[in-house]
C-alpha cells in the first residue's frame, strides 16, 4: 500500500517549479522530504537524538552527497563507489550549515544530522541551490526545536535582469553568481562571485533573492500544516543561575573593559583576560566550582563579550586600539622564494600569508568529476591553515572543510581577473603562517601579488577585506568594523568578507546574525569595505604595480598554436614515438588537445629554455610545410641516386622531394655526381604535381640561365613511333599454340 503523500509546489515565475513532498520515503527519519525541479530530485533526512550531548555546543552535521547513479554514471577510481566528499559537496555542506546552525536553540546540544542526497540529476537544474530548502523543510516536519523556516536560492543576472536558480549554461552569460540564505524576515547568509559590480547592485541582488525565499518559506509552513505539525520536543535546558551571572558580570566587566581599552597585542590581551578569569574563579570555593564551575566560565565569556562590544559602541575603540574604520599596518614583498614561478608575502597586523604560483600545461588542470558537473579548472587556488599559525599544537587530519571554503572564496575572487587567453594552467597555494583575522582575505592579496610576480597578466589587481558589525537594538547604535580581528569575528552581529578591484566587487561571503538588518546599514558597511579595499589595493600596487612582462627565467615558457586536424597523428607518431622523441631532444613538454568546435589540434609547448621551444616549433613548421607552385626554395642533397638526387627543404627538415636528373642542368647529364654531391645546398623551383609521373616536381635548371646557343630537344612525334600490335589476346594465344604444335 502506497502511503499518503503530501506535496507543495513553488512557482519560480518563469514556467519552472519546485515541489516539496513527504510521506513516501525514509519515514523512520525524524523528518524527510523529496525536493524536485525538472528531473532533479533531492532526498533530505533529519535525525536528532533525544538525549542531550555532554558538550556546550550543538553537534550538528550537515552532509550533502551526489550519487553518480543519479546521472547514470559510474564513480571514477579503482573502487567503483562514492567515497570521501568532493570539494563541491563540501562547499554545499558549508552553505547549508551556516544558515541552519544559528536557528537551533543555544542550549540545544543533541547530536543532529541532516543528510541531503542527489538521487536524480537534471543538467538544466543546479541541485546545490535547493539543498537549503530541502534541509529546512525536513526540519519543519520534525519535532526538533528550530526558530523559523529558511531557504537558499542562487541569483544570477543576465542582460541586467535578475534570475532565480539559473542553469549552468545561463551562468556563463551572468555577471553575478550568488547564493543567498534567509528566513522570511531576515537575510542570514550571502556568498558568491561577481564581475566587478557595485555595492548597490549587490544589495539589489540580495533583495531580489529574498523575495523568492519568502515564497519558499511559506510553502514549507503549508506543507508542515497539511502533514500535521508536530509538537516541539522537550529537552533538558542548560542550567541557569541569574544571581551567579550578575555576580560574575560585576566582578569582570570593568576589568575587561580596561584591558580592552588598553589596545594591547593579541598575546598580551589574551594573557590579561585569562588572568581576570582566574582571579574570579579563585573567589569561589572548591565545592562551589565543583557544583557550578562551568557556569562561571560561561558567564565570564558573556561579560567579556558585552564589555568589548560596549567599548566599540560607546567610544568607537577596538581591542587593539584602532578606530572602527582603521586598517592594521601592512607590509608586502614579492619574489621571496627563489625557485617558485611566483611568490609573495602579505602581512596585515598579526595575519600573514605566503602565496606561491605554479605554471603548467592543460595536463595539470584540476579535473572536476561530480554527477552534477564535469569539467576542469585551468585556474585554481589551495589554502592551507597549519596549527602553528595560531600558536597551537594539534594533529593534522587532512584538508578541513574550513580550508576548502576559504580557498574557494579566494579562488572566486581572483579567477575572473585571469585573462581567458592565458596559455597556462595556474595553481596558487596560500600558506597561512600567522592568523588573527581573515586569513582568506590575506590569501586574496598575497595571491594577486604572486600572480603578477609570476608574469600572469592579470586584468586588474584584487584586494580583500574582512568586516564586522556591532549593533544595539535598544539604542539604535551600530558600528561597522573594518579589518576585524579574530576576537571580533565571533562577538559581532555580522561578519563579511568582500574582495574586488578598483572598479567593483568580485566576491563576497557574509554571515548575518542580527534579525532584520536594514539594507541601508548593509550598503553602508559595503561602502566602508570599499574604502578599506582601496587602501589595501594601494599598498599592493606600491609593492608591484603591474604584472611582470614575462615569466621568470627559470619558469616554463608556453607557446600555444593550432594545427589542422589531419596533422595530429603525424605529430604524435606511431605509439607516440615522434612526440616522445621530440620532447626528449628539446627538453620540453608537449600536450596536444583537440578543439571540440573546429576539430583543430591545439599544441601546447612548455619549456624553460626558448631554444627547445623554438626547435619544437621548427619541427611543427616542417610538418605543416606546403610548397607553393612557382616558388623558389633552398634545398640540401641528402641522397644520391642513379636517376636523380633526393633533396630536403632547408626551412622544413624532413620534407623530401626527388630532383630528377633531367632537371639538374640544361646540358645533358650522364651522372648525377657531375652536377651535385651529398650535402650541396642550392635553390630549386617548385612546379607542383607532374601530370606525367603524378609526383611532385622540382627543377634546378629552371632558375639557371640557358646556355648560349642552347636548342631544346624537339618532342617526339607519336605518329613516328612503331605501331603496336593491336591483336586481341585470343589471337595471340592461338599463335602460341600453333608454334608449340610446329615444334
Amino acid at each position: 500500500m502506497i502511503p499518503k503523500v503530501f506535496k507543495e509546489v513553488i512557482d519560480l515565475g518563469d514556467g519552472r517549479e519546485i515541489s516539496i513532498e513527504t510521506g513516501k520515503l525514509a519515514k523512520q527519519a525524524h523528518g524527510s522530504v523529496v525536493v524536485t525541479s525538472g528531473k532533479c530530485m533531492l532526498l533530505c533526512t533529519l535525525v536528532s537524538n533525544y538525549k542531550q550531548s555532554d558538550v556546550d555546543f550543538l553537534p550538528l552535521t550537515v552532509d550533502y552527497r551526489e550519487k553518480f547513479a543519479a546521472a547514470g554514471r559510474y564513480p571514477g577510481g579503482f573502487f567503483k563507489r562514492e567515497a570521501r566528499p568532493s570539494d563541491g559537496e563540501v562547499l554545499t555542506m558549508r552553505l547549508v550549515d551556516r544558515v541552519l546552525r544559528p536557528l537551533f536553540p543555544k542550549d540545544y546540544h543533541a547530536e543532529t544530522q541532516v543528510m541531503i542526497q542527489l538521487m536524480s540529476h537534471d543538467p538544466e537544474v543546479m541541485p546545490d541551490a535547493m539543498a537549503g530548502l530541502a534541509a529546512s523543510a525536513a526540519i519543519q516536519l520534525s519535532d526538533v526545536p528550530f526558530e523559523t523556516p529558511i531557504s537558499e536560492v542562487r541569483v544570477g543576472r543576465i542582460n541586467g535582469e535578475f534570475i532565480i536558480n539559473p542553469t549552468q549554461a545561463q551562468l556563463v552569460d551572468s555577471d553575478i553568481d550568488m547564493m543567498i540564505g534567509a528566513s522570511a524576515d531576515s537575510v542570514m547568509m550571502v556568498e558568491g562571485e561577481m564581475l566587478e559590480i557595485s555595492e548597490e547592485e549587490m544589495a539589489d541582488a540580495i533583495k531580489f533573492a529574498h523575495e523568492a525565499i519568502k515564497v519558499q518559506c511559506a510553502a514549507q509552513v503549508r506543507l508542515a500544516e497539511a502533514f500535521g505539525k508536530k509538537e516541539t520536543r522537550e529537552y533538558e535546558p542548560e542550567r541557569e543561575d541569574k544571581e551567579l551571572e550578575q555576580k560574575v558580570y560585576d566582578m569582570a566587566y570593568d576589568k575587561v573593559y580596561a584591558v580592552a581599552k588598553a589596545g594591547s597585542s593579541k598575546h598580551e590581551r589574551s594573557a590579561a583576560f585569562a588572568e581576570i578569569k582566574e582571579e574570579i574563579i579563585a573567589t569561589f570555593s572548591e565545592e562551589e566550582l565543583a557544583d557550578y564551575g562551568d557556569l562561571v566560565s560561561k558567564y565570564y565569556s558573556k561579560a567579556e563579550k558585552a564589555a568589548v562590544r560596549n567599548l566599540t559602541l560607546e567610544e568607537g575603540l577596538r581591542l587593539d586600539g584602532r578606530k572602527t574604520d582603521e586598517i592594521r599596518p601592512i607590509w608586502c614583498e614579492v619574489d621571496y622564494l627563489p625557485s617558485t614561478h611566483g611568490s609573495s608575502i602579505f602581512t596585515r597586523g598579526e595575519t600573514q600569508a605566503l602565496a606561491t604560483v605554479t605554471l603548467g600545461t592543460s595536463r595539470e588542470a584540476n579535473q572536476i568529476d561530480m554527477p552534477s558537473f564535469e569539467g576542469e579548472e585551468r585556474f585554481y587556488l589551495h589554502y592551507n591553515f597549519p596549527p602553528f599559525s595560531t600558536g597551537e599544537a594539534r594533529p593534522l587530519r587532512g584538508t578541513s572543510r574550513r580550508e576548502v571554503g576559504h580557498g574557494n572564496l579566494a579562488q572566486r575572487a581572483l579567477k575572473n581577473m585571469v585573462p581567458a587567453d592565458c596559455p597556462y594552467t595556474v595553481r596558487v597555494v596560500s600558506e597561512i603562517l600567522e592568523s588573527n583575522g581573515s586569513s582568506s582575505m590575506a590569501t586574496v592579496c598575497a595571491g594577486t601579488m604572486a600572480l603578477m610576480d609570476a608574469g600572469v597578466q592579470l586584468k586588474k589587481p584584487v584586494s580583500g577585506i574582512a568586516m564586522g558589525l556591532i549593533t544595539d537594538v535598544e539604542s539604535g547604535k551600530y558600528a561597522v568594523l573594518s579589518d576585524i580581528l579574530g576576537d571580533e569575528d565571533h562577538l559581532g552581529d555580522m561578519d563579511f568578507k568582500v574582495t574586488g578591484t578598483a572598479d567593483g566587487i568580485t566576491a563576497c561571503q557574509m554571515d548575518i546574525k542580527v534579525k532584520g538588518l536594514s539594507y541601508e546599514i548593509l550598503v553602508k558597511a559595503l561602502k566602508q569595505a570599499r574604502e578599506g579595499r582601496l587602501h589595501i589595493l594601494g599598498l599592493i600596487t606600491d609593492t608591484i604595480s603591474e604584472p611582470n612582462k614575462d615569466v621568470k627565467e627559470h619558469s616554463p615558457k608556453m607557446i600555444s598554436r593550432r594545427i589542422p586536424n589531419e596533422f595530429i597523428g603525424a605529430l604524435i607518431g606511431p605509439g607516440g614515438k615522434v612526440i616522445q622523441e621530440m620532447q626528449k631532444e628539446t627538453g620540453t613538454t608537449i600536450v596536444i588537445n583537440e578543439d571540440p568546435v573546429t576539430e583543430e589540434g591545439i599544441v601546447e609547448i612548455l619549456g624553460v629554455g626558448n631554444e627547445g621551444i623554438a626547435a619544437v616549433q621548427a619541427k611543427i613548421d616542417a610538418l605543416l610545410f606546403k610548397p607553393q607552385v612557382g616558388s623558389v626554395y633552398e634545398v640540401k642533397v641528402i641522397k644520391m641516386l642513379d636517376f636523380g638526387a633526393v633533396v630536403e627543404y632547408v626551412d622544413a627538415p624532413g620534407n623530401e622531394v626527388l630532383l630528377h636528373v633531367s632537371e639538374l642542368a640544361w646540358e645533358r647529364t650522364e651522372n648525377v655526381s657531375d652536377v651535385v654531391n651529398m650535402g650541396d645546398v642550392f635553390d630549386v623551383k617548385y612546379f607542383g604535381i607532374d601530370p606525367k609521373t603524378r609526383k611532385e616536381k622540382v627543377s634546378r635548371k629552371a632558375i639557371l640561365p640557358k646556355p648560349e646557343g642552347y636548342v631544346s630537344r624537339p618532342p617526339r612525334d607519336r605518329d613516328d613511333r612503331k605501331p603496336r600490335d593491336h591483336r586481341n589476346r585470343e589471337n595471340k594465344r592461338d599463335d602460341r599454340k600453333t608454334r608449340e604444335k610446329r615444334d
